[in-house]
């Protein structure tokens, strides 16, 4: 059974959102995501500034079995990227809670509200 944190937010894409205190989200993928990608070599970030719609490819990251996009939980402007993880892509493997990819300004925080909470999550992945 993959590891859910209770105090984050989930996607159907099998992205993680976590509000911060300044109202930012930074973003990540579930440990489901990488148990099924595998071993992680390699991953393409988004460029900061960039204003993106939720529900669309913001970043990809790839393994030895495949590549998979990872998609913007909420639209919003992207404000940094985690360069340690796309450095080091095996983090994402070890502790893909702590190694986000991509922290973004939301345009409505409002919508975090709206993501799976970690039960829901957990009943999307019929655990």
């Amino acid at each position: 059974m993959s590891d859910i944190p209770g105090q984050l937010r989930y996607t159907k894409n099998h992205e993680w959102v976590r509000l911060e205190v300044d109202g930012s989200a930074t973003v990540g993928i579930t440990d489901h995501a990488q148990e099924l990608l595998g071993d992680i070599v390699f991953i393409e970030l988004p460029e900061t500034g960039k204003h993106v719609a939720g529900g669309t490819e913001v970043a990809v990251v790839e393994s030895v079995k495949a590549a998979a996009d990872v998609y913007a939980p909420l639209s919003g402007v992207v404000t940094e990227v985690n360069q340690a993880a796309a450095d080091a892509p095996e983090s994402v493997n070890e502790t893909p809670y702590d190694a986000w990819l991509f922290r973004m300004s939301p345009d409505n925080a409002a919508d975090f509200g709206a993501l799976a909470d970690a039960v829901a999550y957990r009943q999307m992945l019929g655990d």
